[in-house]
């Protein structure tokens, strides 16, 4: 499967069903009471973080995902059917965007979160008998479902993140530490797409990711640019490869550090990992004199690795190092797994249909008045307007909300025009 790391998709949460009108019709009993059942709510959108997808592959030719519609509501005050939720798997490290603002970055495995929200189902009118109304002949519509246009973004969460210029080595690296098989040839970029191999240790499962075509103006977008940078971001460290048969192996250090600072400047600071590779290819004298003297250069005297990907001169000690490296973040920072119990789907309050009892009246033109409002809207799309007793509780309620003396505090009069809900409403007055 191909490797795709950013997609755009629509997503439909199901619609409510609406509510039943139904009376009763009992042998003996002339007129039975209202027996209509409400309408079953819509299927919601939820996005689950999965380690076993590493791609957003599946998306790209699958561009509207959509949830089950609620059931209408039966008679004899049966509940309509709930429409059945649509849990969508992503990788995890997947960020989630709407129209620029991230919605949530799902970072755990098994991490849920309803994006989109099922709309409401709507009363039957069992649910509306009272001592001042025995036989209500009206029932509530269902609310829509949301429907959102979606990003997805993929930066993958690595505990080490293999960088350097092309052709020094890393898909050979990867492939010797692990199970991953990248493809491997003589030419630069030979990996278009970023690698993970999981290297065990000493009982610790670390994961490894080859970052490929980094080189000069990779940050700029050069080469494959920064549509891979940004998996570099959420490795806990870096093993920074070169190839000891460069022409000048600190040029090769400082274009590629350039590049990660300038593309995001918290990049300096992470821990980094020297490795000098194909050591084999040298005798050595040369390879102990080019590291002295990129250690004089740089003025840098940390410990620098020196392996062959070829010999697998060197790997255990590479592994080594990087089991001490790992296990000192760890102890530091501890991955949080998440649990059953500790797996929550968490609403976002200003995508869902929240009851907002709150409203807006704006002038937009002479005699022409918009009302916006959650709670307002919401009645409004729930009411049957070719039914009048329908329409009647709607008139009854937007008045105990008190719209009806806001709009006369704005000048509103018996001939003007209101909106509510992309309905005009002509009955207020």
């Amino acid at each position: 499967m191909n490797f795709v790391d950013q997609v755009t998709v629509a997503v439909e949460a199901g619609d409510g069903g609406d509510g039943c009108i139904s009376f009763r019709h009992e042998k003996f009993i002339n007129k039975g009471g209202p027996d209509g059942g409400d309408g079953g709510d819509g299927g919601n959108i939820i996005f689950e973080a999965s380690t076993n997808q590493d791609t957003l592959a599946n998306f790209r030719y699958k561009k509207l995902i959509k949830a089950e519609n609620g059931s209408r509501g039966g008679i004899n005050n049966r509940h309509g059917k709930k429409g059945k939720n649509q849990i969508i798997l992503v990788p995890v490290g997947t960020l989630i965007y709407h129209q620029d603002q991230l919605l949530v970055d799902l970072t755990l495995n098994h991490q849920k979160q309803i994006i989109a929200k099922g709309g409401q189902g709507g009363f039957g009118n069992a649910h509306f008998i009272s001592s001042t109304r025995q036989a209500p002949k009206f029932a509530e519509k269902g609310l829509k479902g949301q429907k959102l246009e979606l990003k997805l973004e993929l930066k993958m969460i690595a505990d080490v993140g293999l960088i350097g210029l092309p052709n020094v080595g890393k898909s050979s690296l990867i492939r010797r530490i692990s199970q991953a098989r990248p493809k491997i040839a003589d030419y630069p970029f030979t990996t278009l797409k970023p690698s993970l191999g999981m290297m065990d240790f000493r009982g610790l499962a670390i994961l490894v990711a080859d970052i490929p075509g980094l080189i000069a103006g990779a940050s700029c977008g050069k080469g494959l640019g920064f549509d891979f940078l940004r998996h570099i971001e959420r490795t806990k460290i870096l093993a920074h490869i070169i190839d000891i048969t460069s022409l000048s192996p600190v040029d090769d250090y400082l274009t590629i550090r350039h590049e990660l600072e300038n593309y995001q400047i918290s990049l300096k600071n992470k821990p980094e990992i020297i490795v000098f590779n194909k050591i084999d290819l040298l005798d050595q004298l040369e390879v102990d004199q080019i590291i002295k003297n990129f250690k004089k250069q740089l003025k840098n005297q940390s410990l620098i690795l020196k392996i062959s990907t070829q010999s697998l001169f060197g790997l255990d000690d590479f592994k080594g190092l990087i089991y001490q490296e790992i296990n000192k973040i760890n102890q530091l920072q501890p991955d949080i797994e998440p649990t059953k119990e500790t797996i929550k789907i968490i609403n976002f309050d200003h995508l869902n249909n929240q009851t907002d009892r709150k409203f807006i009246v704006k002038k937009i033109a002479k005699n022409v008045f918009k009302v916006t409002g959650q709670d307002l809207e919401n009645l409004v799309n729930k009411t049957d307007f070719n039914n009048s007793e329908a329409i009647n509780r709607l008139h009854n309620l937007l008045i105990k909300r008190g719209l009806v003396n806001e709009l006369k505090k704005q000048g509103a009069k018996e001939d003007s025009l209101i909106y509510l809900a992309d309905h005009k409403i002509d009955f207020l007055f």
